[in-house]
């Protein structure tokens, strides 16, 4: 009996406890980046699964490590979601969900509690295979809705103190393997201008008005990416979207004298820091320099158990080598379990691997169950057939692996 056989039939055994374990997890509600009680049932399951190590680390993120190889892999799952928006919009409970022609439908069922079932039980299952010899591998479910990236971040520099060798971001991806995405900055533009009672709005000076043709201008520059301005051959388009706004007033009857509006601007690789944050200066007229102010968002919210860990909103774009051996791994992975050749993908949306691949050059990849066309959405769902069958992928990956680089 071949390995990947071994795998398959060890994951068809543990069937119902990864399915019930994701159900337990979407029925506990994440929002607002707080994972404490959803933490708490993800460890209980390594804990009877046997880590090594399980616990949660400053920021509040859930760990869970297995063995002490000096190749040390990280399979990353963020494990809170986003709201639920409008509650009367849903036909089902959000968080107990439910099921339907081979389909669970949840909030975080594909975006992204999905995953983590099939993590926690494949690296249990490649342990008791022997699969992980010669590796430290570590689950990590953290927070990322709020902020891509910070708690990878924290996870080098902070607590584990660890740089990974290699990573595994378990994203939605139809179950292909996905080697990067576009990155993102978040800014605000803030007009400022004079107050005046609106009876003589003459005398004041509209600062809503001053910030009408940047607007258009946003709009217009948007339209120029989707034809193409800037396009990255893998990538795709750049965008740029009014997100927000904010108006400051003494009254419904006074002239706003501050007018601030927020913009997600995404970019590719071929788009420089730099050159990003001056175009959109550039979008200002001269004589409006001084009255019309662009600058970065930053992030500093304290996380749900208080831990601060600050950072500018800047979350570049990736692309892994499709050379590289850990893409390799994933997609001969693939032909070994299922006999299939599945083409590789990018994400239209962000994830962790901003940091991971984008800032600190750790090899990453994305593998997980479910479509991110459906994320946010009030029809979110994965196939429990791909919930289970990741777990095969994640057990047999790290062998795949090291096969290659022995090669």
């Amino acid at each position: 009996m071949g390995i990947q056989t071994e795998i398959k039939k060890r994951v068809a055994e543990k069937r119902e406890d990864i399915l019930q374990f994701m159900r337990d997890i979407c029925a506990i509600p994440s929002m607002d980046s707080l994972i404490g009680p959803v933490g708490e049932r993800i460890q209980a399951e390594m804990r009877k699964l046997g880590y090594d190590e399980v616990r949660f680390d400053k920021m509040g993120n859930t760990l869970g490590r297995i063995g002490n190889g000096p190749k040390v892999i990280v399979y990353d799952s963020h494990i809170d979601t986003v709201g639920i928006g409008d509650r009367e919009q849903w036909k089902w409970d959000p968080f107990i969900g439910k099921e339907e022609n081979g389909f669970f439908y949840a909030r975080g069922a594909c975006d992204e509690k999905g995953s983590t079932p099939g993590m926690v039980y494949g690296l249990a299952i490649a342990r008791d295979l022997g699969l992980l010899d010669g590796y430290t591998v570590y689950y990590f479910g953290n927070m990322e809705e709020w902020c891509d990236g910070i708690a990878p971040n924290a996870f080098v520099e902070v607590d584990p103190k660890v740089k990974p060798d290699f990573v595994v971001i378990g994203e939605p991806t139809k179950m292909n393997i996905y080697r990067g995405h576009k990155g993102r900055i978040e800014l605000k533009i803030t007009a400022t201008g004079r107050s005046a009672h609106a009876a003589v709005h003459y005398t004041g000076d509209n600062a809503v008005y001053k910030m009408i043709s940047i607007i258009n201008l946003i709009r217009e520059l948007d339209r120029r990416f989707r034809f193409g301005m800037g396009r990255h051959p893998i990538l795709g388009n750049g965008s740029i979207a009014v997100t927000d706004v904010a108006a400051r007033t003494n009254s419904i009857n006074a002239v706003p004298n501050q007018f601030t509006i927020f913009i997600d601007r995404r970019i590719t690789l071929n788009e420089p820091h730099d050159e990003v944050i001056n175009l959109i200066k550039g979008l200002i007229p001269d004589y409006l320099q001084k009255e019309i102010i662009v600058e970065e968002l930053f992030y500093d919210t304290p996380s749900y158990t208080g831990f601060v860990f600050p950072l500018n909103k800047y979350f570049p774009a990736w692309l892994q080598e499709e050379s590289h051996p850990l893409v390799q791994a994933g997609l001969k992975s693939i032909e070994d379990l299922w006999g299939e050749t599945r083409p590789l993908g990018t994400w239209d949306f962000s994830t962790n691997g901003t940091y991971w691949a984008g800032k600190a050059g750790i090899p990453s990849i994305g593998f997980g169950p479910g479509d991110e066309m459906t994320a946010h959405t009030v029809i979110e769902n994965v196939c429990l057939e791909d919930v289970v069958n990741a777990a095969a992928f994640y057990a047999y990956l790290p062998a795949k692996l090291k096969e290659i680089l022995n090669q």
